[in-house]
C-alpha cells in the first residue's frame, strides 16, 4: 500500500522591486539603525582623535571603526545586486522544475510507502534522477544558525566591553546586528555551497545509474544538461552576493592584520593580560569566518569539478556503445568549458587557496608595520638622547 499525497505547483518567480512593501520596511529598519550607528561611529572617532596616544592605541582603535563601516556599505555592496540575487534564486526553481509534457503526474514511490504527486510543474531533478532533491532539517539548520549568529555576535562584544578599557556598553548596542549580519552572511554561505556540492555528491553517484539505463546516450545527456545548470547556479551566486562577500574578506583581512599587530605588541611592551585576549579573540573569529567560507566554496568546487572528472574519467568506454562514449567526452568537455569555480564576479576565487595567500598578506603588512614601529621607537630615542644632551650642555652653562 501506499499513503498519497497531491503536491499542486503554481508557477512562482522572484522579483526585486525597490519600492515593494518588504523593501519600505527594511528602509526605515536601516535608517534608525543608521542613526544610532552614526552616533557609535562619531563617539569611536573622537576616542580615536583624542590627544597624546601612542601608535598602538590609534591602531586599535580602527579595529571597531573598521567593524561599523559594512553598515554604511550595505546599500551599495548588497541592495544593488538584488536583481541578480532574484536571478540566482530562479535559476534553484528552474533547475528543479520544467513545464509538464505529459497529462498525468509522476508517481515516485520510495519506502516508507511515500507517494508524491506532480501536477502543475514536474521536478526536474526528481524526472531525470528518479528522487527529489530533499534536504533534511533544513528549516532547523536554518533557524539555529540564526539564533547562532546573533548569540555569536553579542557575546563577542559583551566580550570586548570587559576586555578592552574604552569600550563602553552602550557602544556595544551599534555592533551587535552588524557581527550578527557577517555570521548571517557566513551561514548563507555554508548553506548554499552544501547543498550544491550534495546535489553535484547525488549527480555523481547516479552516473552508474546512466550508463546502466536502456538508453545510456540520452540520459548521459540529461545529466550533462543538470551539471551544467549547477555550474552556472555557482558562477550566479557569486555574481549575485559579490559585493558583500567582497567587502566581507577586505574587512575581515584589515581586522585580522590590525587585532594581530596588536596582540603581538601589546604582548612585546607589557607582557599578557586581558586587552590581548581581546584583540586575539576578535582575530580568531575573523579567520574563523574566511576558513569557512573558503572551505566551503572549495567542497562545493571539488565536488562538482575533481570528483565528477574522476567518475567520468573510471568509465570504461570499451564496454559502451559510440553515442555512449561521445555523450562521455561531450560531458568532459562541458567540465573544461565550464568550470565550477566560486568567484566573486571577478574580484576573488573563492577557495583554499585564499586562506593561503590571506595569511601571505597578513605576514607582509605584519612586517611593514613592525618596521614602522621599531622605526618610531628609533626615533624617540634619539630625540630623548638629543633632548638629554642639550639638557646637560645647557646646565653646564
Amino acid at each position: 500500500m501506499c499513503h498519497c499525497f497531491y503536491v499542486f505547483l503554481n508557477t512562482s518567480c522572484f522579483n526585486f522591486r525597490w519600492l515593494s512593501a518588504t523593501n519600505i520596511w527594511a528602509y526605515l529598519v536601516y535608517l534608525v539603525e543608521t542613526i544610532f550607528v552614526s552616533i557609535i561611529f562619531k563617539e569611536r572617532l573622537l576616542l580615536v582623535l583624542l590627544p597624546g596616544k601612542r601608535f598602538d592605541e590609534y591602531i586599535y582603535a580602527i579595529i571597531f571603526l573598521s567593524i561599523l563601516i559594512p553598515h554604511f556599505l550595505l546599500p551599495l555592496a548588497a541592495w544593488t545586486n538584488g536583481e541578480e540575487v532574484a536571478k540566482f534564486k530562479n535559476m534553484w526553481t528552474k533547475f528543479q522544475a520544467k513545464p509538464p509534457v505529459l497529462p498525468h503526474p509522476i508517481v515516485k514511490c520510495t519506502p516508507p510507502y511515500q507517494l508524491i504527486l506532480f501536477n502543475f510543474f514536474q521536478y526536474k531533478y526528481a524526472v531525470i534522477i528518479g528522487t527529489p532533491i530533499i534536504f533534511k532539517n533544513l528549516a532547523l539548520i536554518t533557524y539555529s544558525l540564526c539564533i547562532m549568529s546573533w548569540v555569536i555576535g553579542i557575546l563577542l562584544m559583551l566580550a570586548q566591553y570587559y576586555l578592552q578599557p574604552d569600550m563602553l556598553l552602550w557602544h556595544t548596542f551599534g555592533y551587535y546586528h552588524i557581527i550578527a549580519m557577517l555570521n548571517c552572511l557566513c551561514s548563507l554561505w555554508y548553506i548554499n555551497c552544501t547543498a550544491k556540492g550534495r546535489v553535484a555528491g547525488w549527480l555523481a553517484e547516479n552516473l552508474h545509474n546512466a550508463l546502466q539505463s536502456s538508453d545510456p546516450a540520452s540520459k548521459l545527456a540529461e545529466y550533462r544538461d543538470l551539471w551544467v545548470d549547477l555550474s552556472h547556479m555557482m558562477q550566479q551566486l557569486g555574481k549575485a552576493y559579490s559585493g558583500m562577500y567582497s567587502m566581507y574578506c577586505i574587512l575581515i583581512l584589515l581586522t585580522t592584520i590590525v587585532a594581530t599587530y596588536g596582540c603581538l605588541t601589546e604582548i612585546l611592551d607589557h607582557g599578557l593580560s586581558f586587552k590581548e585576549a581581546g584583540l586575539f579573540l576578535i582575530a580568531f573569529y575573523c579567520m574563523s569566518l574566511l576558513f569557512i567560507i573558503c572551505n566551503e566554496g572549495h567542497y562545493a568546487s571539488s565536488k562538482m569539478g575533481p570528483e565528477f572528472r574522476e567518475r567520468l574519467l573510471n568509465v570504461n568506454l570499451a564496454a559502451v556503445d559510440n553515442r555512449t562514449r561521445q555523450e562521455v567526452n561531450m560531458f568532459l568537455t562541458a567540465i573544461d568549458k565550464n568550470p565550477p569555480i566560486m568567484n566573486l564576479n571577478g574580484y576573488a576565487n573563492i577557495n583554499r587557496k585564499l586562506i593561503s595567500s590571506t595569511f601571505t598578506s597578513m605576514a607582509t603588512y605584519l612586517v611593514m608595520l613592525m618596521q614602522f614601529r621599531l622605526t618610531l621607537m628609533r626615533n624617540a630615542a634619539v630625540a630623548a638622547r638629543r633632548a638629554a644632551a642639550n639638557n646637560a650642555t645647557s646646565s653646564v652653562s
